[in-house]
């Protein structure tokens, strides 16, 4: 990869004093702090989900119920591979002068890992709703969940992404 250019004040396309490396360096030690609050809630709900076929009431529940449940487990173990695959990618690449390529490989990962989150999400509310509330309010109750997710996870970073580019 080619330098940024730089201006006349002597920074960056990025607005920055630093190298293509430095960058590399910074936007990994975010992403880690990232990746430490999302792991650890999906590890925490993926602990909690695995536990649910152990207890006496799962053997009840309707078969459309443990459907849900196991797309949920699977979605849950899909999503803890997806934010726990950039540590694997750092450790395996390190050293072989990739950092910025990783970076952008991890980057995907945890934007993969949080639409997986998404989805392993709604499918666990929808469970617990159906469960505990029954009836069809359950469903809008999901759908509108899942469009607070979207709106604060995904639109409004692209929202104000838009805006700012615009000026």
């Amino acid at each position: 990869m080619a330098m940024p250019d730089k201006d006349s004040e002597g920074l960056n396309e990025w607005g920055r004093h630093e190298s293509l490396e430095e960058r590399a360096d910074r936007r990994w030690g975010e992403l880690l702090q990232e990746l430490r609050v999302a792991q650890t809630g999906v590890q925490i709900l993926l602990g909690f989900l695995l536990t649910v076929v152990f207890t006496p009431r799962f053997a009840a529940l309707p078969d459309t119920d443990k459907d849900i449940y196991v797309i949920t487990v699977v979605l849950g173990a899909a999503t803890t591979a997806a934010l726990i695959g950039p540590v694997s990618l750092h450790r395996l690449l390190t050293g072989h002068r990739l950092k910025p390529q990783t970076v952008a490989w991890a980057s995907a990962l945890t934007l993969l890992g949080l639409l997986l989150l998404l989805s392993t999400l709604m499918a666990a509310m929808l469970l617990v709703l159906r469960v505990a509330l029954g009836g069809s309010a359950v469903t809008y109750v999901v759908a509108g969940l899942g469009g607070w997710f979207v709106l604060c996870w995904f639109a409004l970073p692209v929202w104000a992404l838009v805006r700012v580019r615009r000026g």
